[in-house]
């Protein structure tokens, strides 16, 4: 069994292109389907056998969210960052068990419990710090051909990023100002590579990295036992971050409950 770390932060300023469908409250009680983005998300972990405890944090609790496994709500701290800090740092507080833990995105909400206990016994084969899950461009785009997802180009292949991923606890709160200079650079590609270094970042651009090979380069120099895990589920990278993605969903979900009626 693992706790689970939701995160659910965050709400679309005025000028944010969701802001639209949120109207001043959280990105994470956008409507899917005639639920919060969020409540798919906690069905998804109580339906898994492997999940114990759940902390929320980003969100109040009087938002008639429901959850099968017990659960606790943490305000928002500001950044994601902080957040992971703190939902981790509780954890480990309140449930001394606590080694692993899984941390999901509020804003997958087409994941399953299959697709949680996948996760989370993958990365129990091994002793990491970090379990990444990363998903192969055909994967991506066979399940959701138009969610204009970025990808990063490698040597055998073409990947994204997933939004749930296993860290150990004892590894979130080490190296701190690495982790925020990380997060500050997380979308300007020169200042991460001054962090991971520009010979990966080269290598990155003429296709020439590998992903056995990079993924030990990268987590030599973060200072972290990392692992990536390519997983074959495109609903653990289908994040809800523009409009187009959250139509697509809202169709998908459609589409689903059409046919189980």
């Amino acid at each position: 069994m693992i706790n689970a770390l939701v995160i659910a932060g965050g709400i679309p300023k005025p000028e944010d292109s969701l802001y639209e469908y949120s109207q001043g409250k959280p990105k994470a009680l956008i409507d899917i389907a005639g639920k919060p983005m969020i409540q798919w998300v906690l069905n998804a972990l109580g339906d898994s056998n492997l999940v114990d405890q759940i902390t929320i944090i980003g969100i109040e609790q009087e938002n008639n969210l429901f959850c099968e496994k017990p659960s606790t709500y943490l305000p928002n701290q500001g950044g994601l960052l902080d957040n992971v800090r703190k939902g981790v740092g509780y954890l480990t507080k309140e449930h001394q068990n606590t080694e692993k833990v899984l941390i999901v995105s509020a804003d997958i909400p087409a994941i399953t419990g299959e697709m949680v206990n996948w996760t989370i016994n993958n990365a129990m084969e091994t002793e990491h710090e970090l379990y990444y899950n990363i998903i192969r461009r055909e994967t991506m785009e066979k399940r959701f051909p138009l969610s204009n997802r970025s990808f990063v180009h490698l040597k055998n292949g073409d990947y994204c990023g997933g939004d749930m991923h296993v860290v150990e606890a004892n590894a979130v709160t080490q190296n701190e100002s690495f982790w925020n200079e990380m997060l500050a650079a997380r979308k300007n590609a020169l200042k991460q590579a001054s962090l991971i270094g520009f010979d990966i970042l080269f290598m990155l651009l003429i296709r020439r990295l590998t992903l056995d090979a990079g993924v030990p380069k990268i987590c030599k120099r973060l200072g972290i036992r990392g692992r990536a895990i390519e997983c074959p589920y495109a609903e653990v990278a289908m994040d809800i971050d523009k409009p187009h993605q959250l139509l697509l969903l809202r169709e998908d979900f459609s589409k689903r409950m059409r046919v189980r009626h």
